[in-house]
């Protein structure tokens, strides 16, 4: 079985599993089996989430992903590829509803600045660790975004301005769970023994642990003053997304120009980062309601939950442990430069 290709950017063809040409621009009626499967797939995580709260709806979502990939059939391919596209860029642009400016502002100079220095450590720490394990430039970018901001929707919006094999982008959302899910047991062991306080682990798993779930699941043994800080910090370093991916973008569309590609340039800033910050704006100046941004919430997490059951069913574990073990190493190596980076800014910062 070959991996399907979820691209989300470049050309909008994507190549489905047994070779079948998908298109996520079809029209309704060929991507109703993907759509059917995905909101299946989605019920069935969110059902398992609900009996194990521990582990997040968007892991469970990947996990049944890989485990049915090979019962999807062909004709679902179109659907899937769409879902996997358009939902989780939607997904990226609600994700700024959930952060306001004054919830940056208050956390203060110094661990926001930590947080910008602990995403930058930990980008350019991973693509030069990507370049000593000899990874694909590909992955080690996407390992190096998805680690240091904000996981699968990161990648997303990373692979939107660049062109990656389709297996860097299922095996990059493979690491991210895999790493993310080990950090939500590790963190809270590791606070404690540190003699960490509640808000101390908070702002610590805030600025290390790769998912916005998995952040939240790693901070709750706390209680809820290590979540509220966790969260505000993680989606801090959300907000860096943009200028991280509009500065990749600008480098692809230089190189672009020095092989004399005029046409496949990718834009500066994918629009849907620009709706997140937006969204992000938005809720800053209170312009959305309550009840709104309670509901986006939700809504949010189902369209990430789809769209990574979608990424899922293209990972091929076999294939992962035979040519993905460098992947692994990078994502373990890449976990503990988060970690430790994240860990020496706050203390620099005093907040640990």
């Amino acid at each position: 079985m070959t991996l399907p290709a979820f691209r989300f950017g470049g050309d909008d063809r994507d190549v489905g599993k047994h070779g079948l040409l998908a298109r996520p621009d079809t029209e309704w009626p060929d991507r109703l089996p993907g759509l059917a499967v995905a909101l299946v797939g989605t019920g069935a995580a969110f059902a398992v989430s609900s009996l194990v709260p521990v582990v997040s709806a968007l892991t469970v979502a990947v996990v049944v992903g890989v485990l049915v990939s090979r019962w999807i059939p062909d004709r679902a391919t179109a659907g899937l590829a769409w879902t996997t596209k358009r939902l989780l860029r939607a997904g990226v642009v609600l994700l700024g509803l959930q952060l306001g400016l004054e919830q940056v502002l208050g956390l203060g100079p110094g661990v926001v600045l930590a947080v910008v220095a602990t995403v930058l450590i930990a980008f350019f720490g991973t693509l030069a660790l990507g370049r000593m394990l000899g990874v694909s430039r590909g992955l080690g970018l996407l390992v190096a975004t998805g680690f240091s901001i904000c996981g699968a929707s990161a990648i997303a919006a990373m692979d939107s301005v660049t062109d990656n094999d389709r297996e860097d982008v299922a095996t990059g959302v493979t690491l991210v769970t895999l790493y993310g899910s080990a950090a939500i047991a590790a963190m809270p062991l590791l606070g404690g023994w540190f003699g960490m306080g509640p808000e101390q682990l908070g702002a610590w798993t805030g600025v290390s642990v790769h998912e916005v779930a998995q952040v939240v699941a790693a901070a709750s043994p706390a209680g809820a003053a290590a979540v509220a800080v966790a969260v505000v910090v993680k989606l801090t370093r959300v907000v860096l997304l943009a200028p991280i991916v509009a500065g990749v973008s600008v480098q692809r569309r230089r190189e672009a120009g020095r092989r004399g590609d005029t046409g496949g340039r990718p834009p500066i800033v994918p629009l849907f980062v620009l709706g997140f910050l937006a969204m992000m704006l938005l809720r800053s100046a209170d312009l959305v309601p309550t009840g709104v941004l309670e509901m986006s919430k939700t809504v949010t997490t189902l369209l990430f939950a789809a769209a990574l059951f979608g990424l899922g069913t293209g990972v091929n574990l076999s294939r992962l442990v035979r040519t993905g073990r460098r992947g692994l190493v990078l994502g373990g190596l890449s976990t503990g430069l988060v970690a430790l980076a994240g860990y020496a800014a706050l203390a620099s910062a005093g907040a640990v």
